[in-house]
């Protein structure tokens, strides 16, 4: 197209062709038909009657009777052959316009359709001497007359901001957008049965809180009216999940929405899915198997095998992944022994021979953490568990058991983009309140990504909460990787969008 699709259809709200349909629509009613029925009495889908028939030969017609009904995407001969789309399929609509109309239709009423309206009909099956499986019309339904032309046919719809901004147009005009969308639930759904076939209960949390904790991450604000109180929009669902483990629950998990006030990118939107799971008297090494087990078995039901192609790239995610240290991770790319890092000044200088920018990093760990994000991470394509992390970025975290200074974390990555972030959690209170001290001194200083102090968590800690492991998904990454979409716009059906100036 020579104009953006954007222009397009905001141009065409007041335009010509939306004007000629209105004409239509008016003198369909006029004549007596009603352009928006309450309901159709379908019997079978498209892509049923190209199985069920998918045998028939050429040029045979069968006195079997269907009704079916979708969108009309293509006429040809003016109005005798018309492909008709349901979410299953297409199906070939015949209307012998010199032998038989539909029953109550003039070839001039025909004329009243267009591209785009919704239909049902009732007749028989043939296919055709050019071998196209056919549905001989006999009787024809308006069910919706549409006052918007679809997008020009051979052009498609492809202008990247109007097919997010009008996602409606791109799911009728893009089927891969709808397998993309189909994925994603499917996803969901052998999530759930995975967890729920291991006795988890699936619960759900509160997405107004009076702390945004369980996350480094700015949160959204909001205000209650009634109890003149400021709230955030959750960035996690962490804190009280493990609340629900403290009150005797085992095993929980909650795929819910989640808010972060950050930027938006091909790997950021600021509303998102995650998973989060906690299951009492496990370690962060068991956590490890059953995530390898969980996502091999989803990628099994949604893409058919655990080897996929993302991009062009061949991955694997059958088991076992590999596992490395950050340290070690930071050392085979960059040289930099981390363990001879003496003080916070040669964490500095060893960042910056580096040419990675530190700004509000505040500790050894943080810096570590900065060189790997920038020197190591893209190198992660195959799927790597990235363990045993600084405990200074990780205060929810028990401390490693071997390891001082360490924790036993490990974030997963797959073709160098972040997927999970699991550990064992951190169950002792006295610690948990120290380091959550330190997190809000961090945020009197200026770090507005700092966790806060939560009183009432800290309260339910000393009730006692058993060794637990707990992790979060990005459902919407995971769903990247297994559609092999490129941003994660792709993969939600409404991203977040600025609004076009009116």
């Amino acid at each position: 197209m020579t104009k953006s699709e954007v222009a397009t259809v905001l141009e065409n709200e007041g335009g010509r062709l939306r004007g000629d349909r209105v004409r239509k629509l008016n003198t369909l009613r006029e004549q007596g038909i009603n352009p928006y029925p309450y309901s159709f009495n379908r019997t079978a889908r498209a892509g049923e009657l190209q199985d069920k028939y998918k045998d028939l030969p050429t040029g045979t017609e069968t006195e079997d009777i269907v009704r079916v009904c979708g969108k009309v995407m293509n006429e040809r001969n003016t109005w005798q052959f018309i492909d008709l789309f349901d979410e299953s399929g297409k199906i070939q609509l015949f209307c012998d316009k010199k032998q038989n109309l539909p029953e109550g239709w003039s070839e001039e009423q025909l004329k009243l359709l267009d591209k785009g309206d919704y239909i049902g009909i009732e007749g028989t099956i043939r296919r055709t001497p050019r071998g196209e499986l056919s549905v001989r019309v006999r009787k024809l339904e308006l069910l919706c007359k549409t006052l918007q032309p679809m997008p020009d046919s051979w052009d498609g719809f492809t202008d990247v901001e109007a097919r997010y901004r009008h996602r409606y147009v791109d799911l009728l005009m893009n089927p891969q957008v709808r397998e993309t969308l189909r994925k994603r639930s499917l996803v969901i759904r052998y999530m759930r049965e995975f967890l729920d076939d291991r006795g988890f209960y699936e619960v759900e949390t509160p997405v107004f809180q009076t702390e945004a904790g369980g996350a480094d991450a700015r949160p959204f604000t909001t205000h209650h009216n009634a109890l003149d109180l400021d709230l955030y929009l959750r960035i996690a669902t962490e804190l009280h999940l493990k609340r629900l483990i403290v009150g005797g629950f085992e095993r929980v998990y909650e795929i819910g929405r989640i808010f972060r006030n950050e930027g938006i990118s091909t790997k950021h939107n600021p509303e998102f899915t995650m998973l989060e799971m906690y299951c009492a008297y496990g370690d962060y090494n068991e956590l490890m198997t059953f995530t390898e087990e969980m996502v091999n078995f989803i990628a099994q039901k949604v893409c058919g095998s655990s080897k996929i192609t993302y991009q062009g790239i061949d991955i694997d995610l059958g088991q076992p992944w590999r596992r490395v240290t950050m340290y070690d991770a930071v050392k085979e790319v960059t040289g930099l022994d981390v363990t001879t890092l003496k003080d916070f000044e040669a964490a500095k200088q060893a960042a910056k021979s580096l040419g990675v920018e530190i700004e509000h990093a505040d500790s050894i760990g943080a810096i570590v953490n900065r060189i790997y994000e920038e020197k190591a991470e893209s190198t992660m394509i195959q799927p790597t568990f990235l363990i045993d992390y600084p405990v200074e970025i990780s205060p929810l975290t028990k401390r490693h058991r071997d390891k001082p200074g360490l924790v036993e974390r490990f974030e997963l990555f797959v073709v160098g983009r972040e997927h999970a972030n699991g550990y064992s959690e951190l169950t002792d209170p006295e610690d948990q309140r120290e380091r959550m001290e330190d997190q809000c001194r961090q945020r009197a200083a200026g770090n507005e990504e700092a966790h806060p102090l939560d009183l009432d968590f800290l309260l339910a800690m000393e009730y006692g909460m058993p060794p637990t492991m707990g992790i979060g998904i990005g459902i919407d990454r995971l769903c990247m990787l297994l559609s092999d979409s490129a941003s994660i716009r792709d993969v939600i059906a409404f991203p977040t969008m600025k609004p076009l100036p009116r």
